[in-house]
Order: C-alpha cells, then structure tokens, then sequence
C-alpha cells in the first residue's frame, strides 16, 4: 500500500507537471532522437495520460489489488526506459529527460537510468503482490473451513 501511495504520488507529480507544461513535451520527448512532429505530441499525450490514470488511481485506492493500473504503470516505465536506454547507448545529449515536463529537469544521465530501472523493479513488485494477494473466493474459502491454504 505504502509503494502504491508514493508511486502514485510522484506519477501523478509527473502528469500534472508535464500537463503544465504541455506545450515543451515534444521538444523533449524529440530529443530521444526516436519521434518528432505529431508523433512526439501523440507520445506526450499518451505518456501523461498514463501517468495521470495510474497516478490518481493508486492514491484513490491503494488498497486496490487491480491489475488495470499496474499494466498502465508498467506501460509508461517502459516507455520512458526504452526512450532513456536508447538514447544513452546512442551518446545523445538530452538536457532534460522530462519527467516533470519543464520543472525538475535533469539531463539524461546514468542516473536517470538508474530510476528507470527502480520504476521497473517497482512494476515487478506491484505485479508480486497483486499474484500473491488471496482472492475474494480464496478468503471465503478459508473462513468457512471449506479450503486449506
């Protein structure tokens, strides 16, 4: 619950920051060197809606044993990963990985790829704990003796 809280907490920090400053994500998102023009709108659409949607749903229900918001967590981490990888192992200069749109901004860095690399280890551990949580089914089962765990 704790992750889910701060996870939530910091993507959706992300969106709303990246929201605010909508008009930049494109440039940024065209310095990975991967999309440019429409494109690059398009994935700064789709990446802050990812963030957003993820973000408000973990801090609404942290308790929530869903799966839907853990796809899309683990969708735009891996978006964001494929996007810092690539661009680091090409030797391109992003002066700001935009993670927070205009606001917080760092260059791309071993750093950045090290939280990338933690979103993704997050991902792992919220898909864990999502499998290994007992059912509803499970949970009746086993208060009515009817199951053996």
């Amino acid at each position: 619950m704790v992750l889910r809280i701060v996870l939530g907490t910091v993507y959706t920090a992300m969106g709303v920051a990246q929201l605010a400053s909508f008009g930049d994500m494109p440039r940024i998102l065209s310095a990975y060197g991967l999309v440019t023009g429409s494109a690059a709108t398009a994935l700064a659409v789709a990446l802050i809606a990812g963030e957003l949607v993820c973000g408000i749903w973990f801090l609404a229900r942290p308790r929530s044993k869903a799966l839907a918001p853990v796809w899309v967590y683990t969708a735009v981490s891996v978006v964001w990963t494929v996007l810092a990888v690539q661009a680091y192992m090409r030797g391109l200069a992003v002066a700001n990985c935009g993670c927070f749109g205009i606001y917080l901004a760092q260059r791309l860095s071993w750093f950045v790829l090290l939280q990338d690399a933690l979103t993704l280890l997050y991902a792992a551990v919220l898909f864990r704990s999502a499998h290994t949580a007992p059912t509803r089914a499970g949970r009746e089962e086993v208060r009515d003796g009817a199951g053996t765990r």
